[in-house]
């Protein structure tokens, strides 16, 4: 419910769509505010679908909204309404046993989901009522109580911190079950209610809080609190820095009360439920394009049946007998009899769609996920975590990928940091260089802390590593605490270390005290810093200027003990020099490029001094800000915007992010395997092109093309890319990269830099009539002839933006993303396959992935292992289903042409019905989970066995239709040769003639062998358990059929089939006829694939015939071994 909001408080304003609630469920004083009482949700969660009374309809309507379902359950209709050739038990069946299984595997899942439901909802939590703390069930939680939460308990509902334990009105939080983060996080109470810490002053609270609607965002929260304590009412912000999200846990605090305000299923964590959009890989696609060319084939045999019907009809001495004549009316009635005829046709041929496919694709993506999930070689033992899928739906996706998108920071580097040096006006001071009198290697030419020249100097250099120690959100967490003071501290042991979300801040602030100065905790507003000569320094904490990405700075405002008033500021070099006043800029920006160069991150500290007027212009600028809820993001960044300016250049950092174990190994083999390799990072281009070439992204010889901001400040963006474009395509003469083999040694190797301010300058739409023409199109270009592109200086929406212009471009490559923090989850979302690295930066790139890896390295097998694998076996899956029925139907279209297209049936109900369920499925499903066409050491070992799958080889048209073609020729053989064998021809000894059904009979016996026998030619890897699927299908066909036609069974009107198997099998030219057509329709298949293998053998099929030999050779050898051994003995 929303409501408009009229205030007379501090940031007075207008707003719609946000919501008062009222703390402890009391009225406003009268005259400040309307009461009006809204109606929110109780605290249920529900993320079951169904209900007992909905759980049939709503499953029903689901499952029918596939167009395969819906399309059977068509025909099934036709067969029960007009009369069919078939049973309707043969669509009907095959339907009620694919929604039967799908129903009870969603029925049983949901089950699951009420039961944790009934767990949560039934939790006990206290509520401050009347003074006194009351046990309440969860699901009777309502926004306005207030609550009690004591340490270790999951906060019921998203909560405003009012008071805890502590003196300082803070708590620590952790939120690993919402993102992974398992780092205590530091909450805030009001500074007005963090007093009220026992239930009967709790009670005594007298506000309200007005705050946004529920929204998803986790890290966002807009709101303030009223609080009536006088006639006035006191306004003070809230932000996400007050908000408890349900799921969280209360850590390190004895504990809080705090109000709650979202509830139920409008809590962050509930509205965070919604699954991500549906990707869909190009096998899928694949599939039902080949779909609709088999419904064509379909419409196209009834039409032709029935029109020949009525051809064969027209000559009136093949029209109905003189005993069954048609009436006058009968024959008025040409169109619904054509229209019902047609129907009959489309039923009788309706099984070359295969329902079961659907099932059997579901099954093997499903089941072949956990190849992954079990593989001991992509277990990381120090993080102790697996591979997950997030998604089954793209694992032959991952056999696909033209381009990979990497971020650098945690993805391709270890994001542990480690405190290099610092540079402060130019001095260079390097951690314990100097070690008992001993000058440590790499330390000569340096100045040390001992030899920092002169007095005014010094003072410059201590104020650095002051604002190095403040300007920061690090927390202490202590595990020795003795009367409030850390003795690990000062002896020098280590009791305490520091928490952050940043790994950066912990690095500079342990660099700090490995330098003299000792950042000790914040307590009471209050940080407190030990210096070189250990005496503790104080400063009170006015403000914190958040880090965001947009302006990537951060800034304190501090007060010294001796009331001056301090603005510290770090940031990245392009944020920090633009707004710097003085200092010594080009000596500190000469050693931040060349730290930039080794690969170092930098960081660039500032300061500005604040009189108390200015503090009280930047405190009434802030405080407005904070106070907005509308907009409030927006006035704050405008508010950091005037406060960080005139700032004075202390110094700079450098900080070392180490390359990840394999990282380079493994983009070496990507690019053997000919993916394209982007890194999309927001660091600056010196520090990321040294990563580059660390990790072998750039070689030594590859021709670097520039397009940054630098170079279009001296030439015009056009001019630049019309001149890259040139050298490029100078090169490759107008073709692309992709043409040339990436290990040819006549292809120059380019590689591209482009930053960010550059790449919004190319995505800008161009203005009409203007000569910049389309920039897009030729940095596509550009791209595509480069082996590897750097993007630096990235925000997190521009990853995604590139991302969308690959994906769009001419070739629609198939894109995969990965990255391990929450920069780079738009990315992650954009790309046809997206990864989360388990990293240091949070879990929300893992959670919005479709698969998550612990390290970049993983990424290797994952590609060119498991998604080589899934593709070749999704594929053969995918033709082998479309071959096998076929083979299966276009016999029935044949034999029309010989019953008079009466819609006889060639084949009994029970075969038509249990071919796709029984007799064929399990050992295509068994094929397409465990098939190894290739050794997995000998996949890792040559990558370029990926290029024989590219660009979805393996389902293209011309493999299609061979597969197509094949499988007509395999019906015409089966029918044609059981036709001509029968002609005029007595099969038993007593002269019995064979009859239609054992006709059918004939020919669905080769059909089952035939494409059994094609799959088992298929398969490569062998084991105890493809021998007993795939022989025991063959061997249940023949039991079946011999149990379906030697029992008289009760329950059949009529038993057409009873005795046919067996009078086939007693004749000796049956079991000729069926050897002899499987063999005649195998052979043309096996002799194409030895010409083929012989004259244009792919890579992989060389291989394997290099294995083939080795085993040989290995076989020949132990033969001979053991006669040796035999001899000896």
């Amino acid at each position: 419910m929303t409501c408009c909001i009229l205030t007379t408080c501090v940031g007075e304003e207008n707003w719609v769509d946000s919501r008062t609630i009222y703390i402890g469920h009391k009225e406003p004083p009268p005259g400040t505010e309307a009461f009006i009482q809204q109606r929110f949700p109780d605290n249920r969660i529900v993320s079951s679908k169904y209900t007992f009374w909905n759980f049939i309809p709503k499953n029903m309507f689901e499952q029918f909204r596939r167009v395969a379902n819906f399309y059977f359950l068509i025909i099934f209709l036709v067969q029960l309404i007009i009369d069919t050739p078939t049973s309707p038990v043969t669509s009907g069946l095959p339907l009620f046993f694919v929604i039967t299984v799908t129903a009870i595997k969603q029925g049983y899942e949901d089950w699951l989901r009420h039961k944790a439901d009934n767990a949560v909802n039934q939790c006990p939590v206290h509520v401050v009522h009347h003074g006194k703390v009351v046990r309440k069930q969860s699901r009777k939680l309502r926004v306005g109580d207030v609550v009690l939460v004591k340490e270790d308990e999951a906060f019921p509902c998203d909560l405003i911190l009012l008071s805890s334990s502590r003196d300082d009105g803070t708590c620590f939080v952790t939120t690993a079950s919402l993102d992974g983060e398992s780092s205590h996080k530091t909450y805030y109470a009001v500074q007005e209610t963090k007093a009220y810490n026992a239930e009967k002053e709790v009670d005594t609270i007298h506000a309200t809080i007005e705050c946004e609607q529920p929204q998803p965002d986790l890290y966002k929260f807009v709101g303030r609190i009223n609080i009536y304590m006088t006639n006035e009412p006191v306004a003070r912000p809230l932000g996400s820095e007050n908000l408890l999200l349900r799921g969280a846990t209360l850590k390190n605090t004895e504990y809080i009360y705090a109000v709650a305000i979202y509830t139920g299923m409008e809590t962050k964590m509930a509205l965070n439920y919604q699954s991500k959009s549906q990707k869909r890989s190009a096998v899928e696609k694949s599939m039902n394009a080949y779909l609709v060319v088999y419904l064509c084939i379909l419409i196209s045999k009834a039409l032709i049946n029935t029109a020949l019907k009525y051809v064969w009809q027209s000559d009136p001495n093949k029209d109905e007998p003189f005993y069954n004549q048609k009436t006058e009316a009968e024959r008025q009635r040409h169109l619904i009899r054509a229209f019902t005829d047609f129907l009959a046709f489309m039923v009788l041929f309706n099984y070359i769609i295969p329902v079961s496919m659907y099932v059997t694709v579901e099954m093997q993506k499903f089941l072949g996920s956990y190849f992954i999930m079990w593989d001991d070689e992509m277990f990381d033992e120090e993080l102790g975590e697996r591979a997950v899928v997030n998604t089954s739906d793209l694992n032959e996706e991952l056999g696909q990928v033209e381009y990979v998108f990497t971020d650098k920071t945690g993805t391709l580097t270890e994001n542990n940091m480690e405190f290099i040096e610092c540079c402060v006006d130019g001095h260079v001071y390097v951690p314990h260089a100097i070690c008992n009198g001993q000058v440590m290697p790499g330390a000569a030419g340096m100045d040390m802390i001992d030899s920092s020249p002169g007095p005014a100097a010094r003072e410059h250099e201590e104020l650095f590593f002051r604002a190095l120690c403040l300007c920061h959100t690090v927390q202490v967490k202590e595990e020795d605490t003795v009367d409030g003071i850390k003795h690990g501290i000062h002896q020098g042991k280590s009791t305490s270390f520091y928490i952050s979300s940043s790994p950066d801040e912990v690095a500079l602030v342990e660099g700090m005290k490995r330098l003299g100065f000792t950042y000790l905790r914040l307590k009471d507003g209050r940080m407190e810093i030990l210096n070189r000569e250990d005496e503790v320094e104080k400063f009170d904490l006015l403000e914190v200027l958040t880090f965001d990405s947009v302006r990537r700075r951060m800034s304190v405002i501090v007060r010294a003990s001796t009331g001056e008033v301090y603005l510290f500021c770090k940031g990245a070099d392009s944020s920090i020099f633009p707004r710097v006043i003085s200092g010594k800029v080009d000596q500190v920006r000469a050693r931040v490029e060349q730290n930039a160069v080794e690969g170092l991150r930098t960081l660039c500290v500032a300061y500005r001094s604040l009189n108390p007027e200015q503090y009280e212009e930047v405190f009434q600028q802030l405080n407005r800000a904070k106070l907005a809820l509308q907009d409030r993001d927006k006035q704050l960044a405008e508010a950091y915007d005037l406060i960080e300016k005139d700032l004075i250049l202390l110094g700079a950092t450098a900080v070392e992010d180490r390359l990840q174990e394999k990282a380079a190994d493994t983009i070496e083999s990507l690019h053997k395997a000919g993916i394209k390799v982007w890194v999309l990072t927001g660091d600056k281009m010196e520090t990321a092109a040294a990563t580059c070439y660390a990790s072998k992204l750039f070689h030594r010889n590859t021709q670097i093309l520039e397009l940054t901001t630098k170079r279009t400040e001296e030439q015009s963006l056009h001019d630049v890319l019309f001149e890259l474009s040139r050298t490029v395509l100078r090169q490759h003469g107008g073709m692309t990269r992709d043409t040339f083999s990436e290990l040819s040694g006549d292809c120059t190797d380019y590689g591209l830099i482009i930053d960010g301010a550059t790449l919004s300058a190319v995505m800008r739409p161009g203005q009409e009539g203007s000569n910049s023409g389309n920039y897009k199109e030729k940095f596509l270009e550009i791209c595509r002839n480069c082996s590897a592109v750097l993007c630096c200086r990235m925000a997190p929406l521009q990853k995604a933006q590139i991302v969308k212009l690959i994906k769009a471009s001419e070739e629609h490559p198939i894109t995969l993303a990965i990255g391990d923090g929450a920069n780079d989850v738009s990315m992650i979302l954009e790309a046809h396959v997206g990864i989360g690295i388990m990293g240091k930066e949070g879990r929300q790139a893992v959670r919005n992935s479709d698969y998550a890896i612990p390290k970049f390295k993983h990424l290797k097998k994952m590609l060119l292992v498991h998604g080589h694998y899934y593709y070749i076996r999704i594929s053969e899956l995918v033709q082998y289903f479309f071959y096998k029925n076929v083979c299966f139907i276009f016999p029935q279209f044949l034999y029309q042409f010989f019953c008079g297209f009466s819609q006889q049936p060639l084949y009994d109900t029970a075969y038509l019905t249990l071919y796709n369920i029984s007799f064929t499925s399990l050992p295509i499903l068994l094929y397409s989970l465990m098939e190894q066409h290739i050794n997995m050491d000998i996949l890792k070992k040559d990558p370029c066995l990926y290029r024989d799958i590219a660009k979805n080889s393996l389902l293209r048209w011309p493999t299609f239709i061979y597969w197509t073609i094949l499988g007509v020729y395999d019906a015409i053989v089966m029918f044609f040769g059981a036709y001509f064998l029968f002609d005029n021809t007595t099969f038993t000894s007593n002269g019995q003639m064979f009859g239609n059904w054992t006709f059918g009979t004939l020919v669905f016996t080769v059909l089952v062998f035939t494409v059994t026998f094609k799959l088992a030619l298929d398969t490569h890897y062998w084991t105890w358990i493809n021998h007993f699927i795939i022989w025991g299908s063959l061997i249940f066909f023949v039991v079946f059929s011999l149990l379906w036609g030697g029992i008289i069974w009760p329950f059949l009107n009529y038993q057409r089939m009873y005795y046919v198997f067996m009078q086939m099998l007693s004749s000796g030219p049956a079991w000729l006829s069926i050897i002899l057509l499987i063999t005649a329709s195998l052979l043309p298949d096996v002799v194409k694939k030895v010409i083929w293998r012989t004259l244009w053998p792919t890579t992989t099929e060389r291989i394997q015939v290099g294995t083939n030999a080795c085993r040989n050779r290995e076989c020949c050898k132990s033969s001979v071994n053991s006669s040796y051994l035999s001899d000896a003995y």
